[in-house]
């Protein structure tokens, strides 16, 4: 009778570090999307400021810089796919 009380203690101490470890993470998680939204509300901001200011946007010269990543990064999707 006493080693069935100390496997069910053991039993709810292992769920209670599960328990803990996924609030952990939960948090951790509810936290990186906390600072994801706030670069994106920077973002948003800098670009109604300039907007405002008369700024007319991205330079050229950036703009295919994105391109060319944004192509490189669907290349490497494709591959990864085909890999699949």
């Amino acid at each position: 009778m006493n080693n069935n009380k100390n496997n069910s203690e053991q039993s709810s101490d292992s769920q209670d570090i599960q328990i803990a470890r996924l609030a952990f993470i939960g948090a951790s998680i509810a936290t990186l999307g906390d600072a994801i939204a706030a670069i994106a509300a920077g973002l948003a901001l800098d670009a109604l400021e300039k907007s405002k200011n008369g700024d007319p946007g991205t330079p050229p010269t950036q703009s295919k810089d994105m391109q060319k990543q944004l192509d490189y990064l669907i290349n490497e999707l494709r591959q990864i796919k085909k890999m699949m």
